[in-house]
């Protein structure tokens, strides 16, 4: 099993992962930083996000573990005290492979086209005002917006920005994205729906920039700054991001930990 591990930088999630190299060379585990079959993230939500990132070029031959140094995160199914039980299954049992759905953005300038895929989610936000943008769904004409920005999200990442927009919690085994508005503005040349929308595999959304406009970017915690935009295609990736479980951890139960808590009485 060959493996790899992405730390966040603190002195704990340093010491995790010098204890888990050293656990995994005693079980037969091998180190490869570049070829990996297996990442282990160490830290939090942020850090799996660099992670894949990090290897976007080889993730459909790459499954990733979540160890959480902090708060429950959604991408993370262990704890800091449970590295030796985590090791020792790696090494003893196959894991059970769960597949996310990934967006897929494309972006059209006047020199061409340039694709991204985002694990949590894209915004667009305009820099020196409102956005302004013309949005079809499946080359039709669906509204005219105007706002402070967009949000497309894939399921996993519906529980990120998306809720805080009043956006539908979506679980990851339904092939999807979702549009939420931010700040819409609303008269009788601006008019949108108001409300998010959930578009199914094999439907996209293109972002037609209405003029020419300085647009900030984000796919996941990467921002890139563009005043050449024409139009930008998203939809579901091709591509989906596998993780390995070793042990029952429901989508629900991570929702619920997070927002709501348990009262085991």
């Amino acid at each position: 099993m060959n493996y790899t591990v992405i730390d966040r930088g603190d002195e704990l999630s340093r010491s995790l992962a010098a204890k888990f190299h050293q656990l995994a060379g005693e079980r037969g585990m091998t180190r490869n930083d570049e070829c990996p079959n297996f990442v282990i993230s160490i830290g939090g939500d942020g850090t799996l996000l660099q992670a894949f990132h990090k290897f976007i070029e080889r993730i459909d031959d790459i499954s990733f573990v979540g160890l959480h140094t902090g708060h429950l995160g959604f991408y993370a199914d262990w704890n800091a005290d449970e590295l030796e039980e985590l090791v020792t299954l790696m090494a003893e049992t196959e894991p059970r492979i769960a597949s996310y759905p990934l967006a897929e953005i494309e972006l059209e300038t006047a020199t061409g086209k340039t694709s991204y895929i985002a694990l949590n989610e894209f915004t667009l936000k305009g820099v020196d005002g409102t956005l302004v943008a013309q949005i079809n769904i499946n080359d039709e004409l669906f509204e005219m917006f105007r706002g402070d920005g967009i949000v497309i999200s894939t399921p996993s990442g519906s529980t990120a920005y998306n809720k805080s927009l009043g956006g539908a919690i979506v679980h990851p085994s339904m092939e999807s994205i979702q549009m939420a508005e931010i700040a819409s503005i609303n008269n009788r040349v601006y008019r949108t729906l108001g409300s998010s929308v959930l578009l199914p595999k094999h439907h996209h959304v293109d972002i037609i920039s209405s003029k020419q406009q300085r647009i900030t970017l984000a796919i996941d915690h990467i921002s890139i700054l563009r005043d050449d935009i024409r139009a930008i295609r998203c939809a579901v990736s091709e591509h989906k991001i596998s993780f390995a479980r070793y042990r029952p951890f429901t989508f629900w139960n991570r929702v619920r930990e997070a927002f709501i808590g348990y009262d085991s009485q």
